[in-house]
C-alpha cells in the first residue's frame, strides 16, 4: 500500500552542510504534484518556524509556514495543556518568538524570574550551555518546576562532525533533580499525533516518517504506529544502525529517492 502521507525531517534529511540534499527540493515537488500530503517536522530549537521556512526557501524549497511543525511549537502546546503560564526557556533567543502567549522568565529569556517558573523548557543551546545555566535550571526544578524537553536527541551533524544535542543535558537535569522530563518533540507520540492532526488525519496507518535519526525518526515513529524510513544522509552511520537493534521499515540512499 502506498503511503497516504509523509512526515519529513529537516536537518540531515532535506538539507545538510549549508545546502539542500541533492534532489530534495524536487522530491517535495513530486509529492505536491501527486497530491500526497506531507509535513516538515523537526526537533531543531535554534530557529523559529519563520526562520526555518526562510532557510528552506533559500535552499530552493517551496514551502509555507503551515507545512512546518517544530518541537518549539509542540513544547509551547504541552506547557499550555499542563496549565503552565510562566516558563523558563533554555533555547537560543531566535526561537522564543514561537512560544506565543506564554510568560517567559529566567533562562535565555533575558528577563529575571520574580518567582519559580511553572516549568523549565530545555532545547539545544549547543556551546552556549554553561554551568551557570545548568545550575539555574536545576534550581527551578528543585523548587518545584516541571521539566519539558523539546528534544531528547543524542547528537546531530554539525559541519561534518557529530555534536551533542539536547538529550545529554536533559538527562543530566533529570538525574540531578530526580524527575522525568515530558518530551514534547520527536519521539513523543503526542508530537506525531499533532503533526497528523495538522494534516487532517486521526490515525497513523500508512503514514511514513522519513529521517536520519534512528531513535527520534525511526523508532519513535514506529512506536507511534507510523512507518519509520531511514535516509543514508545527515548523521546516518552504518555501524550505529547495526548496533542499535532498530530496524527501519525502509532505508533510502537519500530523500531524493522518495516518490
Amino acid at each position: 500500500m502506498d503511503p497516504r502521507a509523509y512526515l519529513l525531517d529537516l536537518d540531515g534529511t532535506l538539507y545538510a552542510g549549508g545546502g539542500a540534499i541533492p534532489g530534495a527540493p524536487e522530491a517535495l515537488v513530486r509529492l505536491r504534484k501527486r497530491e500526497i500530503p506531507y509535513r516538515l517536522v523537526t526537533n531543531t530549537t535554534s530557529r523559529s518556524r519563520a526562520m526555518l521556512v526562510q532557510r528552506l526557501r533559500d535552499y530552493g524549497f517551496e514551502v509555507s509556514p503551515e507545512e512546518v511543525y517544530t518541537a518549539i511549537l509542540a513544547g509551547a502546546d504541552v506547557a499550555r495543556d499542563a496549565g503552565y503560564r510562566c516558563v523558563a526557556p533554555f533555547v537560543p533567543e531566535p526561537a522564543l518568538s514561537d512560544m506565543g502567549d506564554l510568560e517567559l522568565c529566567g533562562g535565555t529569556s533575558g528577563r529575571g524570574a520574580s518567582r519559580t517558573p511553572d516549568a523549565v523548557l530545555v532545547g539545544d543551546l549547543g556551546e552556549r550551555w554553561t554551568y551557570v545555566l545548568m545550575q539555574e535550571a536545576f534550581d527551578y526544578l528543585m523548587s518545584g518546576a516541571g521539566l519539558i524537553a523539546l528534544s531528547r536527541d543524542r547528537y546531530w551533524l554539525d559541519a561534518g562532525r557529530l555534536a551533542l544535542d539536547a538529550g545529554p543535558f536533559v538527562a543530566g537535569l533529570e538525574f540531578a533533580a530526580g524527575k522525568s522530563a515530558v518530551v514534547a518533540g520527536k519521539p513523543s507520540p503526542a508530537f506525531y499525533a499533532a503533526a497528523l492532526r495538522s494534516l487532517g488525519l486521526d490515525t497513523p496507518g500508512s503514514v511514513v516518517m522519513v529521517g536520519d535519526d534512528l531513535w527520534s525518526d525511526v523508532q519513535g515513529a514506529q512506536r507511534a504506529g507510523l512507518q519509520g524510513w531511514l535516509v543514508r544522509t545527515g548523521k546516518y552511520r552504518e555501524v550505529v544502525l547495526q548496533e542499535s537493534g532498530i530496524r527501519p521499515d525502509r532505508i533510502l540512499d537519500s530523500i531524493a529517492a522518495l516518490a
